[in-house]
């Protein structure tokens, strides 16, 4: 049978991105505000936002979308504190803005003041894929060693902070902070970076007046109406 070549003239990347940067704008007017954490598995993402929960009761509307491969343990984890949606992607390794969607149908239709997105554990593919979030956050625990913004250059060039998790342990392994963080400017010069301890609550107070900090600049920016 003879090759035959189908040309298709559509730039889905672009279409992706279009779709993304629309969605972005919805929650910018709703003034709900984006983060997209994303590490390698294990790093302490569930743990940190669980952290934020208990430092931010009563003080902001929370949600939360959980990307897992598999299993609702992290969701189940979060329920507790706020409104949760799994979104199980059955293999895939990073989320997409078409599963967030499904996730945002499935929540409870009101204002929250700050949306989480917990993306699936991967140092690799979620770096290329845009969720409509305002901040992506990287997560850097001190148990996989300081190195990894090197070895990982596209992740951390496309997230605005990193955070180092399990600080507790910083005794017991071989982790360099000044290391990982000169590593990261490399990468990105204006990276922020914070230190926590989420079992210990330690520097969980930093990390919410960053988030908070973050948001009041960019809605004083856009000075928009809030919509309930």
């Amino acid at each position: 049978m003879p090759e035959r070549t189908i040309v298709i003239n559509r730039d889905i990347q672009s279409e992706r991105r279009a779709a993304a940067e629309h969605r972005r704008q919805e929650f910018t007017r709703q003034k709900t505000f984006v983060v997209n954490l994303v590490s390698s598995p294990g790093a302490g993402k569930t743990t940190l936002l669980e952290a934020t929960c208990r430092y931010w009761k009563d003080r902001w509307k929370i949600a939360v979308l959980v990307g897992d491969l598999a299993t609702q343990r992290d969701a189940d984890r979060l329920r507790p504190f706020v409104p949760v949606q799994q979104l199980t992607t059955g293999g895939a390794c990073h989320l997409e803005l078409s599963l967030v969607e499904k996730g945002l149908a499935k929540l409870p239709q009101e204002h929250f003041d700050f949306l989480f997105i917990e993306n699936v554990g991967n140092l690799v593919c979620p770096a290329s894929h845009d969720l409509a979030e305002h901040l992506r956050v990287v997560l850097l625990s001190t148990t996989e060693g300081d190195d990894k913004p090197g070895k990982y250059p596209k992740m951390f060039r496309t997230s605005e902070v990193m955070v180092i998790t399990k600080m507790d342990l910083l005794p017991h392994v071989p982790f360099d902070v000044d290391r990982a963080t000169v590593d990261s400017h490399l990468i990105r010069d204006s990276m922020e970076v914070i230190t926590v301890c989420s079992l210990h609550d330690e520097g969980i107070h930093n990390w919410c007046q960053m988030l908070e900090r973050r948001r009041e600049q960019l809605f004083s920016e856009v000075d928009v109406p809030c919509s309930t």
